[in-house]
């Protein structure tokens, strides 16, 4: 038997035993795709190397067992991507990636556990005076089963930028913040006990308008997790210019799944390497893999 747990101990993570507790992360590549980078017109730069290995890097310390990330490539990049992760030791058998438009910043999730059903939401709509504006990069939503007795659902988002529109960036993403509760409420209302968690980078500040709207006065209450770094600080985007923090980045369960919470080992990643991967900081929870 020792022979055999060693040999594991040096495969990916995919060969490692059961156990009691699974890991999901949360975390903003910040344009992880072909992009204009030097201004020459054309969308062909990719995210610079150094960036992409700390984000790579990163991801391999904390090595979680469902990944989902948003700002992310085309089906090249994304290919690449798995291919990166694979070489630091993560293989993620099970992905899905949600496109949408001709702007590559896309959804995206990767498992080691099976991805069982997909119901992803892309035809989402509302209106702003007489323009009538679809949720950008839609929701990303799937049921992720951990082991024969425990599966969850993970709806992933990343509600609009507080990049200047003129339709008014903030109406926006109050919308979109209102369609992704409607979806919650739906999810709710068919199944009160389902293991729901809402993952992604929301755009807004905890007690704003669109983050009340998630966590939802009605068709069921969703709970946010808040978790803190080392040193307890809750903040998961910084700004340079303006050399602010704030948190984006979210995890929000439902009473289905509250209980399996391990707050202890909940968490935000500090690490040196926050900084030169994304404008964002991973986000981690840990849950136990048994309803409670």
């Amino acid at each position: 038997m020792k022979v055999l747990w060693l040999v594991c101990l040096a495969l990916p993570l995919t060969c490692r035993p059961q156990t009691d507790t699974f890991s999901v992360m949360t975390y903003n590549l910040h344009q992880y795709a072909l992009t204009d980078r030097d201004g020459c017109g054309e969308t062909d730069d990719p995210k610079p190397e150094n960036e992409r290995r700390a984000a790579v890097r990163l991801i391999a310390k904390e090595h979680p067992d469902v990944l989902t990330v948003q700002e992310m490539g085309d089906a090249t990049v994304f290919a690449q991507f798995q291919d990166d992760l694979r070489a630091a030791g993560l293989d993620y058998p099970y992905v899905e990636r949600l496109a949408r438009g001709r702007v590559e910043i896309n959804l995206a999730v990767l498992s080691r556990f099976p991805i069982v059903a997909v119901q992803n939401h892309t035809n989402e709509w509302y209106s702003i005076g007489e323009a009538k504006v679809p949720v950008a990069r839609g929701f990303l939503d799937v049921d992720i089963r951990v082991n024969p007795k425990y599966r969850f659902r993970l709806l992933a988002a990343h509600l609009k930028s507080k990049v200047y529109n003129p339709l008014g960036q903030t109406e926006m993403r109050r919308n979109e913040a209102r369609l992704l509760n409607k979806v919650i409420r739906g999810i709710l209302d068919e199944s009160p006990g389902v293991n729901l968690l809402v993952a992604g980078d929301l755009n807004d500040d905890y007690n704003s308008a669109p983050l009340r709207e998630v966590s939802g006065k009605r068709g069921g209450k969703m709970t946010d997790l808040r978790p803190v770094d080392s040193v307890g600080d809750a903040w998961t985007y910084f700004y340079f210019s303006a050399d602010g923090y704030s948190r984006f980045d979210y995890f929000f369960v439902s009473d289905g799944m509250l209980a399996e919470v391990v707050r202890g080992q909940t968490r935000v990643a500090r690490d040196p390497l926050t900084y030169e991967a994304s404008d964002h900081r991973p986000v981690i929870a840990v849950f136990l893999a048994a309803d409670q």
